[in-house]
C-alpha cells in the first residue's frame, strides 16, 4: 500500500452522519425488544455511514459472509468510495463494535434518478449482511428500519430490495411486499 494511500484510509464519512442522527425513528414500525435505534445500536456498537478506514476493519470479511468480495486493494476501495462519494446517491452504513474495532454490519441504499414519476427518485437496499459473530443483535433489522426512514428522509417515492424466498417474510415486517415485477438478470462475471 503507498503511503498517499495509507493517509486516505482515514474517517472521513461516505455522507454527512447527521443524516442518520436526524432519522425520525418515532415513526419506525417495526418492534426491536430490546429497544435499539440509530443512536443507541447496543452496548459498543456505532452505527455510521462507511469509512475508507473501515477498509482495515474488516468491511470485506462482513462482505464476504453474504457474496463474493473479491481481492480489492486499498487503492480501489478508495477510488470506488471516491467516486460513491462524489455522486452523493450512495449510502453505505455500517455498525462496528468500538470494543473490537470492527465492522459487524453492513447495508446500502442506492439513490436512482427517474425520469418517471415527475422526475422522482426510487432508493433501493443492497448488501445487507450482518457478522455472523453478531447475529441475533437486531442488527438487521437496525440496518433496514434505517435505510427505509432514510429513503423517506431524501424524498424516495418508493424503495426496493432484491431478496430469497426465504427471507420475505423478514422484509414484510417493514412494510415492504412483493412485486408482480419479476426480477431478472444477465450475469456477466460470478
Amino acid at each position: 500500500m503507498s503511503p498517499a494511500c495509507e493517509m486516505l484510509l482515514d474517517e472521513t464519512p461516505l455522507f454527512d452522519p447527521s443524516l442518520l442522527q436526524e432519522l425520525d425513528w418515532s415513526s419506525n414500525t417495526v418492534p426491536f425488544s430490546p429497544p435499539i435505534s440509530p443512536s443507541h445500536p447496543g452496548e459498543g456498537l456505532v452505527l455510521r455511514p462507511l469509512q475508507t478506514a473501515d477498509f482495515n476493519r474488516g468491511f470485506y470479511k462482513v462482505l464476504s459472509q453474504l457474496t463474493v468480495a473479491g481481492d480489492v486493494t486499498p487503492e480501489q476501495f478508495i477510488e470506488n468510495f471516491e467516486h460513491m462519494k462524489k455522486t452523493g446517491d450512495y449510502y453505505v452504513v455500517v455498525v462496528e463494535d468500538t470494543n473490537l474495532g470492527q465492522i459487524v454490519a453492513t447495508a446500502t441504499l442506492i439513490i436512482e434518478h427517474k425520469f418517471i414519476h415527475g422526475c422522482a427518485k426510487r432508493g433501493r437496499v443492497e448488501e445487507v449482511v450482518v457478522s455472523d459473530v453478531c447475529r441475533g443483535k437486531q442488527l438487521g433489522k437496525l440496518l433496514v428500519s434505517a435505510l427505509t426512514l432514510l429513503s423517506k428522509k431524501l424524498d424516495c417515492y418508493k424503495i426496493t430490495l432484491e431478496c430469497a424466498p426465504n427471507n420475505v417474510a423478514f422484509y414484510k415486517k417493514f412494510g415492504y411486499s412483493a412485486s408482480s415485477e419479476t426480477y431478472m438478470q444477465c450475469r456477466f462475471f460470478d
